[in-house]
């Protein structure tokens, strides 16, 4: 059976309506919305088969920036061209982001002992979702000594000296030894990426991408902390490999360090992002708008999404060469088990710090954490049981 003829607009459209309803009902995280996107687009829709859906999955774990929305601006460029991947990352992100902003304008009035405790549930959720994402890394990125090795050097390091430009250089580090410790990581599947532009437009791209990083790089101290903070957020979206939970290292030294946003503010958001549905990249939105409302949220937004929707465009017309060069792979693979220490130094500061302060919050992440990794209940359950018991545990204190 034949597709019924679609004009560009019409097929842009379905595809935001179809990524519209993933935003609102996408709940679990990025390893979750790979599992909702294969059973809407290769089961339901047929729109791609599976060696294609893994040949952009592939591409899109190779790459730093945000996993899952990089993959559904991949699906949706390659159904309906460049507004589709618009309609896609808009579908997809608007949900959860407008959810976040709309958490930022409450958040300051959650004031008294219950909304104290609301807060710092909030921030022990943080606690529960980094342990775990720590633990489940360590399994899949650092599985033998070289890249345990590794992971633990770039903890220690940090931990000792917890600088912004020590998180780069030990990335850095780690990708040059993956290219003598790393040898024997499987290459990539590759193949037709279906997209229908070339190596030109994809040079331009990369450019753009440079480009937005680059601006990033040169904002300084002495600038808005609107700008700051955007340019914060521009930085860790184009550099930040592992996606969600390893931003958060990144934008705390980025944005909690120099004062634009304070440490309970920052966790509080991170623990409510884990509640909502779609791309937890959207925490954007609350950053932005702590610093300049509505227009801080967009320009939040755009800022840590760019640089990684520009650079899976980029990339896709060179994928097939790039994905069969064993030591393109390497290096990804001592990146990796880098982010692996970078994520469990944060977890420990400012994370486990910031969050808690009593052994009864050491019970509530222990359980929380038990309750997420051998029972499986979902994140947003995480939070409504860290919330509810901090709330009863000020009630009854």
């Amino acid at each position: 059976m034949t597709e019924p003829a679609y004009t560009p607009i019409r097929r842009a459209l379905e595809v935001f309506g179809v990524f519209l309803r993933l935003g609102l009902t996408s709940f679990g995280g990025p390893i979750a919305h790979l599992g909702y996107f294969r059973r809407a687009f290769v089961e339901q829709r047929r729109w791609l088969d599976d060696t294609r859906y893994a040949q952009l999955l592939a591409l899109c774990q190779f790459l730093p920036g945000p996993a899952s929305s990089q993959l559904g601006f991949a699906l949706g460029l390659q159904r309906a061209g460049w507004l589709g991947g618009l309609a896609a990352f808009i579908g997809f992100t608007l949900p959860s982001a407008l959810l976040m902003f709309a958490f930022a304008a409450w958040a300051p009035y959650l004031q008294g002992r219950i909304g104290e405790a609301v807060l710092h549930g909030l921030k022990l959720v943080a606690v529960v979702v980094v342990a775990q994402g720590v633990l489940g890394m360590w399994r899949t990125l650092a599985p033998d000594a070289p890249r345990r090795g590794m992971a633990v050097a770039t903890a220690v390091l940090l931990l000792w000296q917890p600088h912004a430009w020590l998180q780069w250089l030990a990335v850095a580090t780690a990708a040059l030894a993956g290219q003598w410790l790393c040898r024997g990581v499987p290459t990539m599947p590759a193949g037709d990426t279906g997209v229908a532009y070339g190596r030109r437009t994809g040079a331009s791209l990369l450019l753009a991408y440079v480009l937005v990083l680059v601006m990033a790089l040169l904002v300084g101290a002495d600038g808005s902390p609107l700008a700051r903070t955007v340019a914060a957020l521009a930085r860790a979206g184009a550099l930040v490999f592992g996606g969600g939970h390893v931003v958060l290292p990144l934008l705390k030294q980025s944005l909690v360090t120099p004062g634009l946003i304070d440490e309970g503010s920052f966790l509080a958001g991170y623990g409510a992002a884990q509640a909502l549905p779609g791309p937890m990249f959207s925490l954007a939105a609350f950053l932005g708008a702590h610093v300049g409302g509505a227009m801080g949220a967009a320009a939040g937004l755009v800022a840590l999404f760019l640089p990684g929707l520009l650079l899976v465009a980029g990339v896709l017309p060179w994928w097939q060469t790039l994905a069969a060069r064993e030591g393109a792979v390497c290096m990804i693979a001592g990146i990796n088990a880098a982010v692996v220490g970078l994520l469990a130094a944060a977890f420990w500061d400012p994370v486990w710090r910031g969050a808690v302060r009593a052994p009864l919050d050491i019970a509530i992440v222990a359980l929380g954490l038990l309750l997420m990794m051998r029972v499986r209940w979902p994140a947003w359950a995480i939070v409504v049981y860290c919330v509810a018991a901090a709330v009863g545990a000020a009630a009854f204190t």
